[in-house]
């Protein structure tokens, strides 16, 4: 359980590239000294719903071959290696596992497992010289955001590729509405909002036990860093990106009334405001019956407004309008493009990373507006990274 449910049968993926990107693969480069166009050796740490889902889409570009995998849990680890023919000495359980694949013969990885392992996974990936495909969000909390983004920093410096799979940020729809948006189509932005009402997410008590809590990992905050983390950071990676600013501070609230406490909350209502003079009005809520699903982001400027859901469609109306239209199947279509896009970075030798740096920004967003609403208060940005705190469970007593 990583972002959504199991989404509906994924479309041909030569079929949805072709009409979603409109580009191809320049001629063949040197990859770890195989041609480009040859199959790309991946490991995938993080083996759950998500892991096995996306892994099955990247062997079935027939431009990557799965060749290693790693989890916690072994019963995990063999579900994708049996169904994807992952050779058992190549399969790495266990908490340390991850290190062990990356001592294997590979290009690069697929790292999806819970957020709060993220940046532990993602530093060891370069440092080890793997390209790194990793999952949103990228951290939990502030140290690993900017861990994140020193690994990022590193991977250019080591010519790798690290790709941040936001499906928004892929689909042509939301690049080309944004394009517009940052060549003054809606004149000067007065103001944004976002919401991500979700009727899934479930009202589960967190497990006691700690092995308990890596399998059911999102309703425990120091591995899933709450849903407006885990989950809402659609709405506000959209939102930040319209902006294009850093938020200097928030104020918000929320709380448990919904689920169990001890566990996450199940709504948030947050005020931004933004290093450019943008405010930014952001609610999320979870678990209620018969909602209908959103993840919308809309701006409001001078000569015209944007508005973007992810389950609907995407437009720009005002003095210069953009029809847009449907996204369609958005959480498998833009992780698609996003595979895609991954093996062509590495086969033209793209290594600035463009992904990484907006990510941070998002994943910062998401947790300065948790910890004001744990304040039920303000709570600044600089106070946020001066604070450089830790969500942190002590998993000493697992298996290494």
């Amino acid at each position: 359980m990583n972002s959504r449910p199991a989404p509906v049968p994924r479309r041909s993926f030569l079929a949805t590239t072709a009409a979603a990107t409109s580009f191809t693969l320049l001629q063949p480069a040197t990859v770890f000294g195989a041609a480009a166009n040859s199959q790309i050796a991946v490991g995938l740490i993080g083996c759950g719903g998500r892991g096995g889902w996306i892994a099955d889409l990247f062997v079935k570009t027939g431009k990557y071959r799965l060749a290693a995998v790693a989890d916690y849990f072994q019963d995990k680890i063999d579900a994708v290696g049996n169904r994807l023919g992952v050779e058992p000495g190549r399969r790495y359980p266990w908490l340390k596992g991850y290190q062990r694949l990356l001592e294997a013969p590979l290009d690069a990885v697929i790292v999806q497992s819970p957020p709060s392992f993220h940046p532990e996974h993602c530093a060891a990936a370069v440092d080890a010289g793997k390209h790194v495909f990793v999952a949103k969000p990228i951290a939990v909390d502030a140290p690993g955001c900017l861990s994140i983004g020193d690994s990022g920093k590193r991977a250019t410096g080591k010519k790798l590729v690290f790709l941040v799979d936001f499906q928004t940020r892929a689909h042509p729809l939301y690049r080309e509405a944004l394009r517009r948006v940052r060549q003054g189509d809606l004149g000067p932005i007065v103001l944004c909002e976002a919401h991500y009402p979700w009727s899934g997410g479930g009202r589960e008590v967190p497990p006691e036990s700690l092995e308990g809590k890596l399998r059911r990992w999102y309703h425990v905050k120091e591995i899933s860093g709450d849903f407006i983390v885990e989950q809402a950071i659609h709405a506000l990676d959209v939102a930040t990106w319209i902006i294009d600013s850093e938020p200097v501070k928030a104020v918000g609230m929320g709380g448990q009334k919904l689920r169990p406490k001890g566990g996450i909350w199940d709504h948030f209502a947050v005020n931004y405001a933004f290093a450019n003079g943008v405010p930014l009005s952001f609610t999320c809520i979870q678990t209620i019956p018969e909602m209908r699903d959103e993840i919308v982001a809309r701006a409001y400027g001078a000569e015209g407004y944007i508005y973007t859901d992810y389950f609907g469609s995407v437009w720009i109306r005002g003095n210069d309008p953009f029809p847009g239209g449907s996204v369609g199947n958005l959480y498998t279509d833009g992780t698609i493009i996003n595979i895609q896009e991954f093996h062509q970075f590495i086969a033209e030798g793209r290594y600035d990373n463009p992904t990484v740096a907006p990510s941070v920004r998002s994943n910062l967003t998401a947790v300065l507006g948790r910890e004001a609403a744990y304040r039920g208060g303000e709570y600044t940005m600089a106070e946020l990274l001066a604070a450089n705190a830790k969500l942190t469970l002590d998993y000493s007593s697992l298996r290494a």
